[in-house]
Parts: C-alpha cells; sequence; structure tokens
C-alpha cells in the first residue's frame, strides 16, 4: 500500500506496488465525461461468510522470517474476526501509526469546512495561503489537492534528521531544484503525493483558526467515541499505551496531517464505517467520496478516498499507509457488508513481499 510521504525512493517504490491490489479502471477515452462514479450496488465477489482458517493462514507465520508480525480484523453484517501473528500485541485496542490513512482524516475535515461554506472545492491554495507556493506557478485549487490533481512536484531536498513545520517543508519541495515545475494543463494526471495533504492540513488551520489536531479531535474523534486515535504533538514519536508493536525511529519528516495519525483497528472500522455510511458528510461532499476523476489510475475519487476493484470484481474503498515500521490499511464495501484493517510489522525491504502480504490478508478478507 502507498507510503505515508511520497518523496523517498522506497515509498515511491512502495506506492507503485499498490497497482497490484486492484484492477483500477484505466484513464478515460476522449470524450468520455469529466466525472466517473463506481456502481455502489452489487458487492459480487464478496465471501458468504468470514473465513477464519483462511484469514490466519493469510498472516504468515514468524518462520516466514519477512514479518516480526500481523494484525487484521475483519468486519461486517456476517460478523467479526480478529487475529494476529508474531511479536504483536493480542489487546484489540493496541495503536499503531497509521500512516497515510490520516489523509481520509484530513479530507473529510476539509469536506466539511466546503459544506459549511468555508472555502469551496475551486478555491485556489494560493489564495488561502499567500505566498506558500511560487507565484509564477498556476493556481492549485483546493479539489485538486484532494484528489491528487494538483500537478505539484513530488522530489524534495529534505533532511530526514531535520524537524521541519509543515510550511516549511513544503519549502523544501517549492524551492528544491531536483522538484521542477508543477504539472499543468487541462487534463492533470493523478499522481498521489504528500505534499498536497500538508497544505490541506495548513489551509484547515487558517480557515478555522485552530490546530490542525483541534479540528480533527471536535469534528470526527471525539464525535464518533474514537478513544484510541489521536494526532501526535510535535516531536512527540513514542506510541501511548497500549502499542501493537515497537515503533521504529522515523526517518521522514513529521507527517502531520499527511500520514502522523495513530489510531487502532476497532476506531478505524468504525471512522471508515461511518464516513462511507454518511454520518460525517452532508449528501453533496458524501457524493464525492465515490467519484473518480479523469485519468484516475491511482483511484483516488475525487473525496480522497482510495478505491479499488478486486480481481473478482469487488469495490472497495478505504485507505493505505506505512509510518513507523508499519504497513497498515483499512477498506470496506460501500455497503459495508465486509471491510478489513490490518497492519504489518516488516522485517523485509522487499516491496514485493510485503505488498503480497497484504493482498493475501485482503484477498482473504473479502
Amino acid at each position: 500500500m502507498t507510503k505515508s510521504f511520497t518523496t523517498s525512493p522506497r515509498r515511491i517504490a512502495l506506492a507503485a506496488a499498490t497497482a497490484a491490489l486492484a484492477t483500477v479502471t484505466a484513464a478515460l477515452p476522449a470524450g468520455a465525461a469529466t466525472l466517473r462514479q463506481p456502481a455502489p450496488a452489487a458487492t459480487p465477489g464478496v465471501r458468504e461468510r468470514i473465513d477464519p482458517a483462511a484469514l490466519q493462514r493469510s498472516l504468515g507465520t514468524p518462520a516466514d522470517g519477512l514479518f516480526a508480525g500481523a494484525m487484521a480484523r475483519v468486519g461486517g453484517r456476517d460478523g467479526r474476526w480478529t487475529g494476529t501473528m508474531g511479536a504483536v500485541s493480542t489487546d484489540p485496542a493496541a495503536s499503531f501509526p497509521i500512516g497515510s490513512i490520516t489523509k481520509l482524516f484530513t479530507s473529510t475535515v476539509v469536506l466539511q469546512l466546503v459544506a459549511e461554506g468555508r472555502l469551496s472545492l475551486d478555491t485556489p491554495v494560493q489564495q488561502l495561503l499567500p505566498d506558500t507556493l511560487p507565484a509564477h506557478w498556476q493556481p492549485v485549487t483546493v479539489a485538486q489537492l484532494i484528489s491528487h490533481t494538483s500537478g505539484l512536484p513530488r522530489a524534495a531536498c529534505w533532511d530526514p534528521h531535520a524537524v521541519y513545520t509543515p510550511a516549511g517543508l513544503v519549502k523544501t519541495v517549492t524551492e528544491c531544484p531536483a522538484a521542477g515545475e508543477p504539472v499543468t494543463g487541462a487534463d492533470i494526471p493523478q499522481v498521489y503525493n504528500g505534499v498536497n495533504y500538508f497544505l490541506l492540513g495548513m489551509v484547515i488551520e487558517k480557515v478555522t483558526h485552530r490546530s490542525y489536531a483541534q479540528e480533527v479531535g471536535r469534528r470526527i474523534v471525539r464525535p464518533l467515541g474514537l478513544r484510541h486515535t489521536y494526532v501526535p504533538g510535535w516531536g512527540e514519536t513514542a506510541l501511548r499505551a497500549p502499542a501493537l508493536a515497537p515503533q521504529l525511529p522515523p526517518t521522514d519528516p513529521w507527517p502531520w496531517a499527511e500520514g502522523g495519525m495513530v489510531s487502532d483497528a476497532p476506531d478505524l472500522e468504525h471512522f471508515l464505517g461511518q464516513l462511507l455510511r454518511g454520518r460525517l458528510l452532508p449528501p453533496a461532499q458524501q457524493a464525492l467520496l465515490f467519484e473518480l476523476p479523469p485519468h484516475a489510475e491511482r483511484g483516488f475519487t475525487r473525496g480522497g478516498v482510495q478505491y479499488a476493484k478486486l480481481p473478482d470484481g469487488t469495490e472497495v474503498y478505504g485507505k493505505s499507509g506505512s509510518y513507523g515500521g508499519h504497513t497498515n490499511g483499512v477498506f470496506a464495501t460501500r455497503d459495508l457488508r465486509r471491510s478489513v484493517v490490518y497492519s504489518l510489522v516488516p522485517l523485509t525491504t522487499d516491496d514485493k513481499e510485503i505488498a503480497k502480504r497484504y493482498l493475501a490478508i485482503v484477498d482473504a478478507a473479502f
């Protein structure tokens, strides 16, 4: 699944590996409608019932030598199953750094602000955050940031040992010679880019005059009763107990609104279920969760949700993310017939092996 910050070569490589998760609809042909909406109705490939044995096998064993541990939680209308493997906690409330799953929280808050009339999807980020992007760059809208169609460059000259403010990290991208100019034009391709969500976090703070953590807390965490979900403070790297597994020292800049949150499996299952059910957004913004922009090769909707069609035709929605030594994902069918949350603790650096393991879990879950 996609890494939480997309500038390092390894994160880009693992992001590319996620294409194996699904056969996502290809780019639109010329003359096609500008929006596509995946069919919501059927979940044709979903197993009739949860298969605990298949799920446990999908986690692998310590003898594989590839993963220190793994956890998966499968839920939905057919019941619930939770399993673990290796050196991870069996406590259902065990927390882990969720990486880029954080982006779902960020896009939800932004869409709520749109619904409140505090900004619009067509508002240029240059208008909301003056002097943040170079003046000669083309306008980049809020909608483009959410759906990864901003065209902003990804390469950055950041120092992994430095502590950046969000604005400082964005500046390293915009001023980095290797980053180049943004991709512009009428038909910007969809390119997954963590910089988009640093900017969205900054937009949230500018519009609300509150911190990103405060807005996520009062708009999502507290209303949904997410007891083990939080935005760590600046420089806070140790997980609050209980933890699923030890967290590795961070090797990337503080990921904040792009990939810095911590949660657990029950909280993520509940959050995604309430998001897809319509609890957090009015109908106009809710519809964006299921609309794919043109050229959505990576399968991110206009609402920032990761969409995938599995080989058997099952359509799932959610997000993946990695940080602090954990590779995670939360996905569900649109009708919430079935959902899965997983977290892996890889020992291997072979992205193909990591992808093979989480694909096995997804296959067993749906």
